[in-house]
């Protein structure tokens, strides 16, 4: 899923070529995201386009070759007029009189070329990685990069590990090795593109991008006239425009001897990322978001700008509070964390940065979401579009959220720039965790970190690449500890050290329950509401309208829209299990995001929206079937009700980490969905519903630690 769709696309001509385009936002500077190679298409930029569109106006288009722009075989569109003409007609169809033109790596030169040749359309220019008619003999790519003649024999790298190919595989630099082994070649060539450690997700977008293209578009690329570099001293001697260069000093694609060289030449400014390779703005996208937005921002008309600011003890303490969207659990254990934070610090003034579906549960419980919540891109939206029937591959998921996790530390980001907070509190706010620890210079607050499992597990069918990749990002999150341990003020696991799962984060890694015993406090489950309110459970039956002789069996799926596939398994089982069971009453709860229109509608059920005291028909239920998030099945452990749970397939936290949790305290009986025929699940049900337990108890003061936990922060 997209972190922002277009708000106007359309396509261009020139020389009988079409090029896409797209334009997002509607600010006073335009930004005009050039393409680069044709090797990969616009979708690079996606980690600029939805926080540049809330401040200003984005443009971004194709080249060819690529993405949804044509594919011609003849050098001559990919030449260096060409590609201006490209931009110019780009601007002229969308109104666009001047603009900021940003361009990565080759895009240089025509960004160069129109900043001299157009400067009428030119507010100023910014060049990433510029690879440009400048020498540098002292490059691995200078000594081996022969693009013409044979192809040179060399063993396919076999997904290289990151860039770690020796310098002869420049060789693969090659047209007719493009042809015989192209896909050999992206994978060599985007791990040099991402030099930095952790970067499989970066490697393999790209890679997805180059195989769009097909080599002979590349061979005629390459025979595409190219500047040389008198023309390009030419340009800088004629642009008086600003010129901003960023460039990695470990660039391995085009040395930053060049950005060097072309700062003197234009007068322009350079801005060195030390560590970086040359594609920054995918791998280090917060920086460089910041340094684009300021650049842009020199363009504006000058306005006035007020600020507020307040002296230490003399406001209120402000508490800023993320909260996963991902199920309603989260939602249901924070507003009870922010109950018991306020008894200690009734002063507090708790701002809630929080999307759909959390915001159903806060708007019940009367707290104050910020106004900034609106322009967060929905996750709970791109789970299910991820989602296949009772399967979503969690880990794969959030791997490809990515887009939309930036998108949202965004707004974070200029939420806790404009207010002052004491304490940022995220529940599994990921995209928070992660950013914060990779731009550690932002962070100016207290900062509690909660989540309820610890460490992403490959799934047994997925092969040898996942437990490559989810043992690299568990690598990576160490490290994070490790170098920035002032980042996490407070690291709160959400149970006991024996709920952590006791097996390795990967190869050469540490026990994840070891640990996260030497880095967390541990609150005890909290299970979000008061166990003395659901003790009396005739009295519970009857205020909820159950009748003594019922046997009510309550069905729920979360707060997410991925569990639409198991309510219609259980709705085919209901008749059988109504001849089971006299007396049978099934109550279905579809959630806030499942209409309960779209369930098949059976005499005898009960079919219900979001219900607001589930937990309270969960401790008056004789049974309860569910998916298998953790929040649901601790609520029923804790009110001590028998359930039967069927975990999602792939999801890794359902079938590992909630299943040792439940084992643990001897709770739910697992059922697998490709064996959840109706005659299976009728006939379970039928074994279960009133069934006696003697679970593992549940803490009923875990709220109250946590926030204590966050009140010593205060």
């Amino acid at each position: 899923m997209r972190a922002r769709e277009a708000d106007v696309e359309g396509f261009v001509e020139h020389g009988g070529v079409r090029i896409h385009y797209e334009v997002h936002g509607a600010g006073e500077v335009t930004v005009l995201l050039m393409p680069t190679w044709t090797v990969i298409d616009k979708r690079f930029w996606k980690a600029q386009v939805p926080y540049l569109a809330r401040h200003h106006r984005v443009v971004v288009y194709d080249g060819p070759g690529n993405g949804r722009s044509d594919r011609p075989l003849d050098p001559a569109a990919y030449a260096q007029d060409a590609q201006v003409a490209y931009a110019l007609k780009v601007l002229d169809a969308t109104g666009t009189g001047r603009a900021v033109p940003v361009a990565l790596s080759m895009a240089a030169n025509w960004a160069l070329g129109l900043a001299a040749e157009h400067p009428d359309r030119v507010h100023g220019t910014v060049l990433i990685g510029p690879t440009v008619p400048i020498a540098t003999p002292d490059s691995a790519r200078s000594a081996f990069n022969r693009v013409d003649g044979p192809a040179h024999v060399l063993a396919p790298s076999q997904v290289p590990d990151l860039g770690s190919d020796p310098p002869e595989h420049w060789l693969k630099y090659n047209r007719e090795y493009w042809r015989e082994n192209l896909d050999d070649f992206l994978w060599f060539f985007m791990g040099q593109c991402f030099t930095e450690p952790h970067s499989t997700k970066q490697i393999e977008d790209a890679v997805g991008w180059g195989r769009q293209t097909t080599p002979e578009v590349l061979v005629a690329k390459s025979h595409a006239p190219w500047p040389d570099n008198r023309t390009l001293t030419a340009w800088c001697a004629r642009i008086t425009s600003p010129v901003l260069l960023i460039h990695g000093d470990d660039d391995r694609i085009s040395s930053i001897h060049r950005s060097r060289v072309l700062a003197e030449l234009t007068g322009g400014d350079l801005v060195t990322l030390e560590g970086a390779g040359h594609i920054p703005l995918a791998r280090d996208p917060v920086k460089v978001n910041l340094l684009l937005h300021e650049f842009a921002q020199r363009f504006r008309t000058p306005e006035s700008q007020r600020r507020t600011w307040s002296r230490f003890g003399h406001r209120r303490k402000r508490v800023l509070y993320l909260c996963s969207p991902i199920g309603l659990g989260h939602a249901r254990r924070d507003v009870a964390i922010a109950a018991e934070l306020r008894q200690r610090h009734p002063e507090v003034q708790i701002d809630w940065l929080a999307q759909h579906p959390v915001t159903t549960v806060l708007a019940q419980a009367g707290e104050r979401l910020h106004p900034a919540s609106r322009w967060l891109a929905n996750e709970s939206a791109h789970i299910e579009a991820e989602a296949g029937e009772h399967d979503l591959h969690c880990f794969e998921a959030l791997r490809r959220m990515d887009e939309v996790l930036l998108a949202n530390f965004m707004v974070f980001h200029d939420v806790v720039r404009e207010t002052d907070y004491d304490l940022v509190v995220g529940d599994e706010a990921w995209d928070v965790d992660h950013f914060l620890h990779e731009n550690p210079e932002l962070k100016r607050f207290a900062y509690a970190w909660f989540t309820d499992f610890v460490g992403f597990l490959p799934m047994p069918d997925a092969g040898p690449r996942e437990a490559l990749v989810t043992a690299d990002y568990n690598a990576e999150m160490i490290e994070h500890i490790a170098r920035y341990p002032r980042i996490r003020d407070r690291a709160i696991f959400v149970g006991n050290p024996d709920d952590v799962v006791d097996e390795r984060f990967g190869p050469d890694l540490p026990m994840i329950r070891e640990w996260t015993r030497e880095h967390y406090d541990f609150a005890g489950y909290v299970t979000g509401f008061d166990p003395a309110t659901i003790a009396d459970r005739q009295a519970l039956r009857a205020e909820l309208g159950y009748r003594p002789d019922e046997r009510v069996c309550v069905v729920t799926v979360g707060g997410s829209g991925v569990g639409r596939h198991l309510l219609g398994r259980v709705v085919d089982s209901y008749q059988e299990a109504a001849r089971l069971v006299p007396g049978l009453r099934m109550l279905v709860v579809t959630g806030p995001r499942i209409d309960p229109a779209t369930v098949d509608f059976r005499p005898g059920l009960d079919v219900r929206a979001f219900v607001p005291d589930l937990h309270r028909h969960l401790a008056a239920s004789d049974l309860a079937v569910v998916q298998g998030g953790l929040t649901t099945c601790m609520e029923l452990t804790a009110a001590g009700r028998p359930f039967i749970y069927i975990p999602l397939r792939h999801h890794f936290e359902q079938n590992f980490h909630v299943a040792h949790r439940l084992e643990r305290y001897g709770a739910g009986r697992r059922l697998d969905y490709a064996e959840l025929t109706p005659e299976v699940l009728a006939k379970a049900i039928a074994a279960e519903i009133g069934r006696e337990v003697a679970y593992r108890p549940v803490e009923r003061d875990g709220a109250a630690r946590a926030a204590h936990l966050l009140a010593e922060l205060l």
